[in-house]
């Protein structure tokens, strides 16, 4: 197996599904992990388990981004991987939505995502190389009844990625969007049909396998679905 190119990985966004699948991965590849996220107590056993470090940030706030990455960087060293996996959801009929909670879902899922990718960027460009991730749904290419903030957000974080994939690819910075089309298992709430949700373990396999990828031929989509789609 190719080994990983890198050293250093920040999570922003880190919960229990993917993203602690990513971590779990990067940390058994020999990598150094920092995993940030507005409650940091939840991490507190993916930590340990992991040895990351823990970081508090409200993603969609540039001063706490911008400290994040400064705080990151002396602690651990410049990350050469960030994974973008924030979001948030404002779900109900579009005539009766919350103008505020639906700022704050797209806040959350596309501003906080170009609050990460620029301090990543601005990180990556000069030492020309790094690889960004950043984690999308059946939303980035689909809307939804009663589900227009998400779809909105996830577009956005799409495009996003689009653009900065042209933009730093030349670079020698990897940018790769991850459309995860389908619901994802949990723990808490196995799923009577496993096939028709995705194993978040599977799902990071292929997060870190894009990691392995030579320049030639660099991945900036993928899109993952269950082979049974139940949803």
């Amino acid at each position: 197996m190719t080994t990983i190119p890198y050293r250093t990985a920040l999570i922003v966004g880190a919960g229990s599904g993917i993203s602690a699948s990513v971590a779990r991965g990067l940390a058994t590849a020999g990598l150094k992990v920092a995993v940030a996220a507005r409650n940091v107590d939840k991490l507190a056993s993916l930590a340990a388990e992991t040895g990351a470090e823990r970081f508090t940030v409200d993603a969609s706030d540039p001063a706490a981004v911008a400290h994040l990455f400064e705080e990151v960087d002396a602690r651990l060293g410049v990350p050469d991987v960030v994974l973008y996996n924030a979001g948030a959801r404002a779900h109900g009929p579009i005539a009766e939505l919350d103008p505020e909670a639906v700022r704050k879902a797209v806040e959350i899922s596309a501003f906080g995502g170009f609050l990460v990718v620029q301090q990543a960027a601005r990180r990556m460009i000069p030492r020309g190389a790094g690889a960004i991730l950043l984690t999308g749904a059946s939303a980035s290419v689909k809307g939804y009844p009663h589900s227009a903030a998400f779809a909105m957000g996830k577009f956005a974080l799409r495009g996003l990625a689009q653009s900065t994939a042209r933009e730093l690819g030349p670079k020698g910075i990897h940018v790769a969007h991850f459309v995860i089309d389908g619901g994802v298992r949990s723990a808490r709430h196995p799923d009577e049909r496993p096939d028709s949700t995705l194993d978040p373990d599977a799902i990071a396999q292929t997060y870190l396998e894009i990691l392995r990828q030579p320049r030639s031929a660099w991945s900036l989509e993928i899109e993952m679905r269950p082979w049974v789609e139940m949803f």
